[in-house]
């Protein structure tokens, strides 16, 4: 295999099991799973899925109770941290109080015995980087969390590990801070050109920045896809409800042609999905999910696409898009967003009567009720 074919990281069946009051618990169960060199990955979940301990095991800080941890083609397991190049940038930063900026950046650099010129050659390069250029005097304690971010990243990548582990960095930042960072933070794996491996719970910031996701619960993988995969067709009924704000809906199969499963709702309503990895028969019931935007909310029905009848029972005004919440006649609820720039003040209101209505290709099968 060429070195260019070589995987920057590889999980080969991990198992990590933990004793807690006299139980074995897995926390991860048998994941599988490869990242390429230069990628940027993210493990999206909730807490308590197992994407921290994942992370944890590839640096070093755990190790797997069954199962290997591969570093571009060496098997690492065992390996202590110290001797594994990568690196990890946590929440807290973890910055030297007492050093400045270049002093910081430095530390690794200096505990390594590089020599004086080359480490003050790479930290200034660095903090170019990160846009830090002037402020390599400072203190932690006079600089912002965005500014002290930049800085534990800058120390983290200036030893140019063959990877950086990154344990939800931006987690402490306010939420306008936190999307400029994420921009930063994809421009910098971009610049630098090593892989990323971002934990985090915050479905937007691994859409964002990410080149691949894998979406964890109950310590495995439920799918593995680049964003407009995981949102434009979640595998399962957890993905679905996790990514975004999604309807989960269900109804009796009528009929099934070319692929394509035609579904009864309610009074003159009909869905018609795409069946695509998922077989069932006429008489069953099917779970399927459709987005919020690709709905359309209309007063009279529209033909030849899905459509289906409801109430509006809450309208939320939001800037950029209008929140309708619409319960149907089978008594689902169904959330709409209509982008105000073509929404009419008198488009719908509470307690009027509308139809939902969306393309064949926006219903995703989720699978057999």
């Amino acid at each position: 295999m060429a070195a260019e074919e070589i995987p920057a990281i590889e999980l080969k069946g991990v198992v990590k099991e933990f004793t807690a009051h006299g139980e074995i618990v897995q926390a991860v169960k048998g994941v599988d799973l490869t990242i390429a060199q230069g990628e940027f990955f993210s493990l999206l979940g909730p807490s308590g899925c197992g994407k921290t301990t994942n992370m944890r095991m590839i640096a070093g800080f755990e190790e797997p109770t069954r199962g290997e941890v591969f570093l571009y083609g060496e098997n690492v397991t065992g390996v202590p941290a110290n001797k594994r190049d990568v690196n990890m940038v946590f929440q807290s930063y973890a910055l030297f109080p007492h050093m400045s900026v270049h002093e910081n950046v430095a530390f690794g650099l200096k505990r390594k015995g590089v020599e004086k010129n080359e480490i003050k050659k790479r930290v200034g390069e660095m903090l170019e980087i990160v846009g830090l250029t002037g402020r390599e005097k400072r203190r932690p304690r006079e600089m912002s969390g965005g500014q002290q971010q930049r800085v534990a990243l800058a120390r983290a990548l200036v030893n140019r590990p063959r990877a950086l582990l990154l344990d939800e960095p931006l987690g402490a930042l306010d939420l306008k801070l936190r999307q400029a960072m994420q921009s930063e933070l994809k421009r910098v794996q971009r610049e630098v050109g090593i892989t990323f491996v971002y934990v985090t719970h915050d479905q937007s910031e691994a859409l964002t920045m990410s080149d691949r996701i894998a979406v964890m619960y109950d310590g495995a993988i439920e799918q593995l896809g680049t964003p407009r995969e995981i949102y434009e067709a979640p595998a399962s009924k957890f993905v679905a409800g996790f990514i975004g704000t999604s309807n989960l809906l269900s109804g009796n199969v009528t009929g099934v042609t070319d692929g394509v499963a035609t579904l009864a709702f309610g009074d003159d309503g009909l869905i018609e999905v795409p069946l695509r990895d998922v077989s069932v028969g006429e008489g069953a019931t099917l779970e399927l999910t459709v987005r919020p935007e690709k709905i359309d909310l209309t007063k009279t029905k529209v033909d030849n696409c899905s459509s289906v009848r409801g109430t509006v029972t809450e309208v939320v005004y939001l800037g950029t898009f209008t929140n309708y919440s619409v319960v149907t006649a089978k008594g689902e609820e169904v959330v709409v967003f209509v982008q105000n720039a073509n929404n009419p003040d008198d488009l719908a209101a509470r307690g009027d009567e509308v139809w939902l209505s969306w393309e064949q290709r926006h219903s995703y099968a989720i699978g057999a009720a």
